[in-house]
């Protein structure tokens, strides 16, 4: 019997949603194997450049490049071997059935487009091979219903695919229905709600048969019932207000990738406790060793590149500080990962500069170059955003004297950079002089990190910032 296998939009990060097809790479009845290059997919600030993983032909393209974005899950061609009928592959397309999913995974759990190995199960019965870890009921009801397990996010710990996970994805999307018989309460006895959302639905006639839970695992919460029984009354169109009044503002929903960033950072001001920690450094020796260190190893560094070299090794000299949170649990490192904050086209984005302890400062230039330019160009990949173990934001170079930084999770810190100034300051004989003064905030996760052990990474930091032979060493 032929093989034939879906390709289908996958999920990068915890934020994706969709995906857009930039480029194919190959045509319809084209032949590739093991490590071909099948085509781009861009995200909201990434482009991924994605491999096959095994030998096949590209039998049939549901999705062209430059199209519309899919969501995660959505079929985007079929592969399959030269045996393979036209007929085979048109009832490949009509039996598949991706499975349903509210977020895209988890990047630790994420899994490549062009693994279909797992997909294929979708749509054909029989035992499913994966090595993700899921809960034995839940394989036998997914093996049983024909369940896509690689497009569901498993709610469980550490990602373990559990048997409501895949209730869920089998529960067909149906409209509410309201009644008004008493019969609701026991109806809805069994549906995975909560007793609060249970009394409301039954007190307004709505059968819990049509609604899709938003709650943890899929459980139908109050919000879910509330929202049925108070809608919210549709707003009149844009046009028609500025008939009645020319002098309203114009009104701009975010874009997409504006979406992303407001939720991620609402998410890290909220979840994370931040505490800050603020110092100024001088800087006026780090300035004249740049003239005289650019020349020699014959760069263009810029004092953002020297403050990455010295955030680094202080890193490596305070590991608690160097972390990463997840959930209960605390990852340390033993190399500092440095993500830069850029401004792009597609928004903010933070690519990463790897092992910068172990660099030296015209590589470190060189390598932020190229980060930079691949963000200004909307090249990043995922493999120059995902990790890092702290962050530094400086706005200095647009005239902010100090600000305060959100922490950009898993990470456990941040380090904010103002602008330098000159300065007065009284000399040891009593007189008075100048020396720019560069001012630092460390936005800290006080789950994490204590205020005793951000203050030692500072001085620590302080330190390297005034005496910079010690970034030569």
């Amino acid at each position: 019997m032929a093989e034939i296998r879906p390709f289908c939009m996958p999920k990068w990060g915890i934020e994706m949603t969709e995906g857009t097809i930039a480029t194919w790479m190959v045509k319809e009845g084209d032949a590739f194997t093991k490590g071909d290059m099948l085509c781009l997919i861009e995200t909201a600030k990434i482009t991924n450049e994605v491999e096959a993983e095994y030998d096949a032909v590209a039998r049939r393209i549901l999705v062209p490049a430059g199209g519309d974005a899919e969501p995660v899950g959505a079929l985007l061609a079929v592969f399959a071997d030269a045996a393979a009928s036209d007929a085979e592959i048109d009832a490949f397309i009509a039996d598949f059935r991706p499975a349903e999913t509210g977020v895209a995974a988890r990047s630790s759990d994420s899994e490549s487009p062009s693994a279909p190995a797992h997909t294929s199960a979708s749509a054909r019965p029989g035992r499913i091979a994966t090595n993700r870890p899921i809960s034995p009921e839940a394989l036998k009801l997914a093996e049983r219903e024909n369940i896509d397990i690689s497009q569901i996010d498993g709610s469980g710990r550490n990602g373990r695919i559990t048997l409501q996970d895949i209730q869920q994805a089998i529960r067909p999307t149906a409209k509410p229905v309201f009644k008004g018989s008493a019969q609701l309460v026991e109806d809805n006895a069994g549906f995975f709600a909560s007793p609060l959302a249970r009394r409301i639905a039954a007190l307004h006639g709505i059968d819990l048969a049509g609604i899709k839970g938003t709650g943890p695992r899929g459980r139908i919460s109050r919000a879910d019932v509330q929202a049925l029984v108070s809608p919210v009354p549709a707003a009149r169109p844009v046009a028609a207000e500025f008939a009645l009044n020319p002098n309203l503002p114009e009104i701009k929903p975010f874009d997409r990738i504006r979406k992303i960033i407001a939720q991620r950072l609402t998410d890290a001001k909220q979840q994370i406790p931040h505490f800050y920690l603020r110092i100024s450094v001088r800087v006026d020796e780090l300035l004249a060793l740049r003239k005289t260190a650019n020349l020699v190893l014959n760069c263009k560094a810029s004092i953002n590149d020297y403050l990455v070299k010295a955030t680094a090794l202080a890193l490596v000299r305070h590991p608690d500080v160097n972390i990463q949170v997840h959930g209960n649990e605390l990852h340390h490192f033993p190399h500092a990962d440095i993500s830069i904050a850029v401004a792009s086209p597609k928004g903010l984005v933070t690519p990463i500069v790897r092992q910068a302890d172990r660099m030296r400062i015209d590589q470190i230039a060189a390598e932020t170059r190229r980060l930079i330019d691949k963000a200004q160009a909307g090249r990043l990949g995922l493999e120059d955003m995902n990790g890092g173990t702290f962050s530094i934001s400086n706005l200095g170079m647009m005239g902010i004297e100090q600000f305060d930084a959100i922490i950009n999770p898993p990470q456990g810190a941040i380090l904010a950079v103002g602008t330098a100034s000159r300065q007065p300051v009284e000399t040891a004989h009593g007189g008075i002089g100048f020396e720019t003064r560069l001012a630092l905030t460390l936005s800290v996760d006080h789950r994490a990190i204590d205020g005793a052990g951000g203050a030692a990474f500072l001085g620590t930091l302080k330190q390297l910032i005034e005496e910079p032979e010690a970034l030569f060493v």
